[in-house]
């Protein structure tokens, strides 16, 4: 008995199968000998389509984006303007800043 090389299908592929399996037009045997694919392939790519369904329209909840805190970034300018004007002045003393910028 020789074995089959192991086949990469595309998500394109996967996708029309699953498809096909979820309207319930064929059985599974009828859908794996036309697509020449297991059927417990088909059963686990209809799977996954019905579980991830749900993403197409939205965006998952857990995978929403962290509130950004406001506060805490206009401290950070806060202290980067002091920082920028201290430096600022200490060059204008030191006499090595440019005369465009006094």
């Amino acid at each position: 008995m020789t074995k089959r090389p192991r086949r990469n299908h595309s998500s394109a592929f996967k996708a029309k199968v699953a498809l096909a399996a979820v309207r319930g037009e064929k059985t599974l045997a009828e859908l794996s000998q036309q697509y020449d694919v297991h059927q417990n392939q088909i059963g686990q790519w209809r799977a996954q389509l019905l579980e991830r369904a749900a993403d197409v329209f939205g965006p998952a909840s857990s995978a929403a984006a962290p509130a950004v805190d406001v506060m805490t970034l206009h401290a950070k300018i806060g202290e980067l303007t002091l920082a920028n004007d201290f430096l600022e002045s200490a060059l204008d003393r030191g006499g090595r800043l440019p005369s465009a910028k006094r």
